[in-house]
């Protein structure tokens, strides 16, 4: 474990004027603290704490968060309190310590839904102050780095969690040595086999070719000093993940990869940068269509650097950066350059992005989606989104990512020319939508009025931006299958008892609700806000099934501890009348499996976790969703029938998805809400007897591998 003096020493070298006896003082703190708690590998806890607070050291980071990494699990793991951090160490310390604790009890690698929320809280805790991501970025930093000390499924669950989620924003904020780490880190975890081949590979390419980085830098160095630039090169060998990426990109063995090599040029000036690449074009054959300009087009974070690929020795591909000393701080500590100390002052760096800014850039156009899984799409597509940048015909710039098609170019400039869009020119000539743009390209969208956004863009479009207009267009489309859909339901609901779905009874039920009109009405029940039951009732109250005295889904459960909560488990969906068994987790209560569930068997060897628990035997209201999944006949009507005996059996459509679309019949999950397992059973059998289900099953989540972590 590093002592504290060795740890005020690190600050000290950049920061002279750094207040020792305010890190001492969290030091002894921290210490006291955690006084008595190990790691998983046996030393003593604080060392973790200690060994964070020593990463970001590296990065020059402000007195405030090194004692904030000092601190970072007090409130989470030991008896220290909130108040008591403001109290020693000052507001903005316990802030920043509270924002490190409520990230540390998000469980990113939950469900898709649970997972969309957990962004948000936390873009929402970036929010308010940068530093927090950045001390947790450094605890999963160390956490990767001592991670064979926790048990095999513990450990796919952090690699991939770390893979996801943590790698992609620390390359987004511009910190690329720390995603390339991770990457490794993790890389090592999933795919061991992969990575020892590649490092066998890399050993053996050594022995043969000698030590390239070592010859190669020096030739670029000597060519410096014959164009008379002073500056500063540095070569290495990528990373094994990186390679692997590439191999599985380029769809290339490991002896047909080429540019494995990376070199640095740091240079005094932004002029020197320009003169650098002159003389290595010179020296060597530049590679077409591997030169980015990032200087005079600079990425989000702040990140400026010229790339360039060449034709280097023995005509090995190698990849070129060139910056400046500043240009070069910025990419390696990306947007925490705003808080880094040089010489004891907070560093002047002209290129360091304004935090408050940069969060809100990527967070804004998230603030509008609705839809959880879509935003979690639109988040990981920006997370890992590499920019190019094309013009408009009018020769302004629009940055797009790798890959960016026309369409998002069309909603890139502005959602009505997206939605209008109906064909493409790309440097005068006529290209198809799914067009993949280079950089530089000028790009000029052709319009017509009339043209509303096709279900097929959603393939096409890479951006979060264009995919959330497209879909937010193609609902109001879905309106009017809605509207089809809840009329199939209203006629289904009204027979049920004897009455008819006339368009009086309609306006009628609509006004009973206080909803404009009946169109309204049909496309909530057709979309399922609204049950048939709802509707019926509005009218026809004596008439609407009598749900009769039932147990409230709170008390369905015979089993808990006094005030303990319960949830049904997403991977089996139990209902009342099956064998079920419960299981704990940390902060959720207690998760409720059917017996047969598979991902049990991730918790055979934790016994103490177990809850004997059994269903209420008593009425149950038709409150409990569980997925359908059907295979139907492509005809007209066959999906309205389909909705009519599933209503008539008395369960409630709440949501359906088409998954697979063929000419002769589609493949469709629908979640029904019942009352348990006999009505599930009846229903199926209605379902399956009808001529135009051509299959149909009850729908279960795949187990994933390290789910079960609590």
């Amino acid at each position: 474990m590093i002592a504290v003096e060795d740890l005020i020493a690190l600050v000290r070298n950049y920061n002279p004027k750094t207040n020792e006896e305010r890190i001492r003082a969290a030091y002894e703190f921290g210490r006291k603290m955690h006084e008595g708690q190990f790691r998983h590998s046996g030393e003593p806890y604080f060392s973790h704490p200690v060994a964070v607070a020593a990463i970001l050291t590296e990065q020059r980071l402000d007195d405030a968060t090194i004692i904030t990494a000092l601190l970072h699990d007090t409130i989470e793991d030991t008896k220290a309190s909130r108040g008591q951090i403001a109290e020693l160490f000052g507001e903005e310390v316990a802030m920043l310590v509270d924002g490190v604790t409520k990230l540390t009890n998000l469980q990113l690698s939950s469900r898709e839904t649970k997972q969309a929320e957990n962004f948000r809280k936390l873009f929402m805790a970036m929010s308010k102050d940068l530093r927090v991501i950045l001390v947790k970025l450094a605890d999963r930093l160390h956490n990767m780095r001592t991670i064979r000390a926790m048990r095999p499924e513990k450990q796919l669950q952090k690699a991939r969690e770390t893979m996801d989620i943590y790698a992609p924003l620390a390359g987004r904020m511009g910190m690329q040595w720390m995603r390339e780490e991770l990457e490794d880190l993790s890389f090592r975890v999933l795919n061991p086999e992969a990575r020892n081949s590649i490092m066998r590979r890399f050993i053996t390419l050594q022995r043969e070719a000698g030590d390239v980085i070592h010859r190669i830098t020096s030739d670029m160095r000597a060519e410096m000093e014959k164009a008379g630039i002073e500056a500063e090169v540095f070569g290495r060998a990528k990373k094994p993940y990186s390679i692997w990426r590439k191999m599985q990109e380029k769809n290339q063995g490991f002896s047909r990869l080429s540019d494995i090599y990376g070199f640095r040029v740091i240079t005094r000036s932004e002029e020197d940068c320009y003169r650098a690449l002159g003389a290595i074009h010179r020296r060597w054959r530049a590679v077409p269509g591997r030169f980015k300009d990032y200087i005079s087009q600079p990425k989000s974070n702040g990140y400026r650097s010229i790339h360039t690929t060449v034709s280097g020795r023995d005509g090995k591909r190698v990849e070129v950066q060139i910056r400046t000393q500043q240009m070069h701080d910025v990419a390696e500590t990306g947007v925490a350059a705003h808080w880094s100390y040089r010489d004891g002052v907070r560093a002047e760096n002209p290129f360091a992005v304004d935090p408050a800014k940069w969060i809100a850039g990527l967070t804004e156009r998230f603030d509008t989606e609705e839809d959880h899984q879509d935003f979690l799409e639109a988040v990981k597509l920006e997370m890992y989104a590499d920019q190019v940048f094309c013009f408009t015909p009018k020769g302004d710039v629009v940055k797009l990512p790798r890959g960016g098609t026309p369409i998002d170019f069309a909603y890139a400039i502005h959602t009505r020319i997206g939605h209008a869009c109906v064909g493409a020119k790309v440097d005068g000539l006529r290209v198809p939508l799914w067009t993949r743009l280079k950089n530089g390209q000028s790009v000029e969208i052709i319009t017509a009025e009339g043209q509303t956004p096709q279900a097929t863009w959603l393939e096409i479009a890479t951006t979060g931006r264009a995919r959330t207009a497209i879909r937010r267009a193609l609902r109001e489309v879905d309106r009017e299958r809605f509207i089809r859909l809840g009329r199939e339901l209203a006629r289904a609901g009204f027979e049920h008892v004897g009455r008819r779905a006339t368009d009086k009874v309609l306006d009628l039920a609509a006004n009973h609700l206080r909803l404009k009109d009946r169109d309204e009405l049909l496309a909530r029940l057709g979309s399922a806000e609204l049950t048939a039951h709802d509707v019926v009732q509005a009218v026809y109250p004596d008439l609407a099934p009598d749900e009769g005295e039932q147990i409230p889904p709170r008390r369905a459960v015979i089993g808990l501890e006094p005030g303990q909560s319960f949830e049904r488990a997403s991977c089996c969906q139990p209902l009342p009348g099956e064998r079920i068994v419960g299981i704990t987790y940390r902060g959720k209560g207690v998760v409720v499996h059917a017996i047969d569930c598979d991902i049990l068997g991730q918790f055979e060897d934790q016994p103490e976790r177990w809850v004997d628990l059994h269903w209420h035997s008593g009425t149950h209201p038709a409150v409990y969703a569980v997925t359908l999944d059907m295979t139907i006949g492509n005809d007209a009507g066959v999906l309205g029938r389909i909705c009519t005996l599933i209503g008539e059996r008395k369960a409630n459509i709440s949501d359906l998805r088409f998954i697979d679309r063929k000419p002769d019949f589609y493949r469709l999950l629908i979640d029904v809400e019942l009352r348990d397992a006999e009505q599930l059973h009846s229903l199926m059998l209605t379902l399956e007897a009808e001529n135009d289900v051509a299959a149909i099953e009850r729908h279960r989540e795949q187990v994933r591998t390290g789910a079960a972590a609590s």
